[in-house]
């Protein structure tokens, strides 16, 4: 008997995984015509994405069925593994939500401390992600025909938006009254991947922030606007009442590092986390699953897909 060589192998293999794909992508969209209502459509877009990652097909895979559908299997793992782990400001209990089904305090807020991914209703913390894939030509192309600008410097570039939803925003909350109160609120962190890298930025009231502190509280305000722009961290960190956030924490020097007899390779401790969103247990939600009635859903501020950074993802307005 003839054995077979290994060009004949690797070509087999080639052509099982083709098939295994094409089979797949006919299966989710038979699911897809089926609809929601149809019994057994979860764990079969959940079968369907991992097959899709167990062929290998990509080296950045998610088996999300959720982000699968909407992505397909490459970009939905470049969602996942982008996504950042949320710090919050000490003293916080909010949590984003999906506003579907939860826009009150009762279900939104949770423990005030330590890891936390549910509410004390048992809601999960979510996030809306949208992507605008600027990479090749024909990537491009379908975001043109989705209204997206990747024109200029976004080519070649990925853009990766998660939008948070708050059941309401408190800018100024040690203030007496109602000032700067408003319900709803909308906050996000988007991730550029590009050539040269992975840069990330914040939303603030008025901009982007990259950087936290006091420094950022006129970019908050709308004063004057703080560089957007600048490496991933994989983290969001969260203020207080406004939610405003930005990417990146300074550390901070140690006082019991520099007495320390080994002179400490590092003087400084990294920023505080009471209270935090890990990465792995924040829901993720596509933004182009929304059906037109659920966009059409009412909010005292403007939600991510009628902003001008939905469509062009180097827009500075919020």
């Amino acid at each position: 008997m003839r054995t077979p060589s290994r060009q004949n192998e690797g070509q087999g293999a080639v052509e099982w995984i083709a098939l295994v794909f094409v089979v797949t992508l006919l299966f989710v969209a038979v699911l897809a015509g089926l609809g929601r209502g149809f019994v057994g459509t979860g764990v079969a877009n959940a079968l369907a994405g991992r097959l899709l990652c167990a062929a290998a097909l990509a080296d950045s895979c998610s088996s999300d069925p959720a982000l699968v559908a909407a992505y397909g299997p490459e970009l939905a793992g470049k969602v996942a593994d982008n996504a950042p782990e949320i710090v919050y400001e000490a003293g916080m209990t909010a949590l984003p939500v999906d506003f579907r089904s939860c826009r009150w305090k009762r279900c939104a807020n949770g423990p005030d401390s330590g890891p936390v991914w549910t509410s004390d209703s048992g809601a999960p913390a979510v996030a809306f992600v949208h992507a605008v894939d600027c990479r090749t030509a024909e990537s491009r192309s379908d975001e043109e025909g989705r209204g997206s600008d990747c024109s200029g410097e976004r080519a070649g570039n990925l853009y990766v938006q998660y939008w948070l939803y708050y059941e309401d925003s408190a800018t100024l909350r040690d203030l007496p009254g109602d000032v700067g109160f408003h319900a709803d609120d909308w906050e996000g962190v988007q991730v550029r991947i590009g050539p040269g890298g992975t840069e990330s930025r914040a939303t603030s009231h008025h901009g982007y922030n990259y950087d936290g502190g006091v420094a950022s509280w006129p970019s908050d305000a709308g004063i004057v606007h703080r560089s957007a722009w600048g490496p991933s961290t994989g983290r969001l960190y969260v203020s207080g009442g406004s939610h405003a956030g930005h990417v990146h924490e300074d550390r901070r020097l140690s006082l019991s590092r520099l007495v320390r007899a080994d002179a400490p390779r590092h003087l400084t401790d990294p920023p505080p986390r009471p209270r935090w969103t890990p990465r792995s247990h924040l829901k993720l939600i596509p933004i182009e699953t929304l059906d037109a009635a659920t966009r059409r859903t009412r909010f005292a501020i403007v939600p991510p897909w009628r902003k001008p950074v939905y469509h062009d993802p180097e827009d500075q307005g919020t």
